[in-house]
């Protein structure tokens, strides 16, 4: 399983990320409120908007369970994404 979002056929498809998680309104204009939101949340479907890049954490035993409510492991964070932009921008320096 690839822990990026978007990258290969088996990624994480349940981000813990609220925009990712609702519908666009290009595809659903109608507003969405705070407890709209926690409906679409709560939702066992892949998340209608994919997150494409995100990178989540595994577990101790590098096991990932694709569940938006395991915030722990399927929240994309800045902490997780940054050390891997930082070497992909110093190779790319080096091109």
């Amino acid at each position: 399983m690839s822990y990026m979002v978007g990258y290969g056929s088996n990624y994480p498809k349940q981000i813990h990320h609220r925009g990712a998680s609702i519908v666009s309104i290009k595809k659903d204009p109608a507003p969405v409120t705070c407890q709209g939101g926690f409906d679409w949340f709560h939702r066992p479907e892949p998340n209608p908007n994919v997150l494409e890049g995100a990178i989540v954490t595994p577990d101790e035993n590098d096991g990932f369970a694709d569940d938006r409510n395991n915030f722990q492991l399927a929240e994309p964070t800045t902490v997780t994404n940054a050390p891997l932009v930082g070497v992909l921008a110093h190779l790319a320096q080096l091109l």
